[in-house]
This record gives structure tokens, C-alpha cells and sequence, in this order.
């Protein structure tokens, strides 16, 4: 009976020390991922299940322990990187407005870079930047310089297809304090790690860049298990936003402050003439151009939510028959 009882205590030993260590390999050198959204297709289909590569842009320990809001936090080290993203990669990275969300788009732009969309047709520095060669349009309707997007980024930069030029931050660039920029500067400054508010009334509004519906798709898919009602999640998050609660976000049209209302950690952003840049940022965007929710949408990506890059589909699901699709089995991402 003790042999078997040591048996037993000897195979869950080594079976807990497997575990550990294709965590360990999984969060730290290779990860796999599941594509839910068509907006890199054809380079990545819906339901194409990758393996990308967490080690070519510096490796990062575990920054969180447990499951989607059952989890604690954890202080991060990074290791040095093999590589800097570059124009053209297939990038991973923790989603601006969600940060328990990754996403997979092509880099389009690095820090310091010039951006712009005309027609369609992106270009960097001035010079057009090719779509790749599975990218696709799929509507033929361009439209017009004169048309402006409200749920563009920023609010002002035009549209989809027509969007005005913008640089992309870079480490050490200063940005001018300015009542014409303050949203951009916002952004810049929360994805810095800042604490941003607005003073109005003697009452203080904090900023952050969490998206409320953001955090309502996550904690729904969550808890949909328990059969919670979807409109009571909804209410308990927004109730936190302005104007119901005190909370706000940067890309609210109708939120256009002042430098004398804001602070930047508990200190005036009147009393400073110029903002500087404290990371790297970066501009994605899907191959699917006409169907994608990227960074025309949402704006800049800091260097350290980079994970890695996308390798290949070590497997491919057709959601809509659940049929294998062994075609792209060992597809190698471009």
C-alpha cells in the first residue's frame, strides 16, 4: 500500500513538473494563440490557431498569475531582445484598451515615423507602404477626404481611407503642451504610466485607457458560464464611467479639456511647456483593410506591450462547419 501511495505522490510530482515547465516555455519563449477575428485575412484565417514567438523582441516573465479577473499581478522582467518590431512584421500584443487582450496585426509604422492614408493606400514618410501580398480590400467604395469619422482615432484625423498625417511617438520627443493636442497628449501620457485627471469643480476625474465595452466583451465571454445577465455586467462596469461615475476616457468626443483642469501625477500640465515621450510606439493594422479594428481606430501601441511575433498555424479550424482546415496546417505567417 506505501509503494503504491509513493507511486502515486512520484507520477503527480513529475506530472506538476511537466506542467511548470510548458508554462514556463509558453509564457516566456513560445505561446499559442487562437485568430476569433478575420482582420488579418488571408495572411491569418479566423479560427487559425498560431504559435508565436515571445523570445525575438526580449522575453518577459509572467506579469500575471490565474484566470481572465481571477488572477493577481505580478512584478515583470525583461530580457534583452534579439530584434526591434519592424514594418511588415506580424506583431502580438496586449490591446491598448484591454490589456488581458491580444491582438495580432501587421506593424505598419515604428517610432518616429511619418503616417498617413490616401485612398487607401498607406504611406509612410511619405513613401507608399505595399499591403502584403494575402492582404485584400473587400469594400470598392473609397471615401472622401471630406468625410470624418467620429470613432476615427483622435476624432480628427479624417477616416479610414483618408487619414491626415500623424507621427508616431518616439522615445525622447517633446510634445509641445497645446489645447489643440491634449488628447493625443493624454493617450501619450496614460500609455507612459502616468496618472492623468481632471479637475473640474473642485471634483477629480481620473483618466484611463480601459474601454468599458472593451471590458464588457471580456467579463461577458467570462461569464457567460455562470448564466450572469449581460446587461447587469454592463451597468456594473459603465456605472464607474462619467457621467454616471468619475471615471473617464481620452477619445470621449465631447470631452475637450483645458491644460489648467488637467494633472499629471497630482502636478498642473498648465505649469509644464512641453510633454517628453518616455517609450517607443508603434501603428498595426490588419490585412484585411476594409474590415479591421486597428490602430486607425485606437491609436499607438507601446513598445512593451509588444509581445512577439506570429510563426505559424500549427492548426486551422473552419468555425463555421468545424471542419479542420489541413491546408494551413504549418502555414508559415508572412
Amino acid at each position: 500500500m506505501k509503494n503504491r501511495i509513493n507511486k502515486i505522490l512520484s507520477e503527480v510530482k513529475s506530472l506538476f513538473i511537466l506542467i511548470v515547465i510548458i508554462l514556463t516555455i509558453k509564457v516566456t519563449i513560445f505561446e499559442m494563440y487562437i485568430v476569433p477575428t478575420g482582420s488579418m485575412e488571408n495572411t491569418i484565417m479566423t479560427g487559425d490557431f498560431l504559435v508565436g514567438n515571445r523570445f525575438v523582441y526580449g522575453m518577459n516573465t509572467p506579469d500575471r498569475v490565474g484566470v481572465m479577473d481571477l488572477a493577481f499581478n505580478l512584478p515583470s522582467l525583461k530580457f534583452p531582445s534579439f530584434k526591434e518590431p519592424k514594418r511588415g512584421d506580424v506583431i502580438i500584443f496586449k490591446f491598448p484598451r484591454d490589456t488581458r487582450q491580444k491582438y495580432v496585426k501587421r506593424c505598419i509604422a515604428g517610432p518616429g515615423d511619418i503616417l498617413e492614408i490616401r485612398d487607401k493606400i498607406v504611406h509612410i514618410n511619405d513613401q507608399p507602404f505595399p499591403l502584403a501580398n494575402n492582404g485584400k480590400f473587400v469594400i470598392p467604395n473609397i471615401l472622401s477626404e471630406s468625410f470624418s469619422q467620429n470613432d476615427i482615432f483622435l476624432g480628427n484625423q479624417g477616416n479610414k481611407d483618408q487619414f491626415k498625417k500623424l507621427r508616431i511617438p518616439q522615445k525622447g520627443d517633446r510634445i509641445d503642451i497645446d489645447s489643440n493636442n491634449l488628447q493625443l497628449l493624454i493617450h501619450v501620457m496614460l500609455l507612459d504610466g502616468h496618472e492623468v485627471k481632471l479637475v473640474s469643480e473642485g471634483k477629480e476625474y481620473p483618466y484611463t485607457m480601459d474601454d468599458p465595452n472593451e471590458l464588457f466583451r471580456r467579463k461577458s465571454m467570462f461569464w457567460f458560464f455562470k448564466r450572469s445577465n449581460p446587461n447587469k455586467i454592463f451597468s456594473n462596469i459603465v456605472s464607474k464611467y462619467y457621467p454616471r461615475g468619475n471615471i473617464l476616457v481620452p477619445w470621449q468626443i465631447n470631452n475637450r479639456p483645458k491644460p489648467e483642469n488637467l494633472l499629471i501625477n497630482n502636478r498642473p500640465i498648465s505649469e509644464m511647456k512641453y510633454y517628453e515621450v518616455q517609450k517607443d510606439y508603434f501603428w498595426a493594422m490588419g490585412d484585411n483593410r476594409d474590415d479591421s479594428l486597428d490602430s486607425r481606430y485606437w491609436g499607438f501601441i507601446p513598445r512593451d506591450y509588444i509581445l512577439g511575433e506570429a510563426l505559424f498555424s500549427w492548426f486551422s479550424l473552419n468555425l463555421n462547419t468545424f471542419f479542420p482546415r489541413f491546408d494551413r496546417i504549418g502555414n508559415v505567417i508572412q
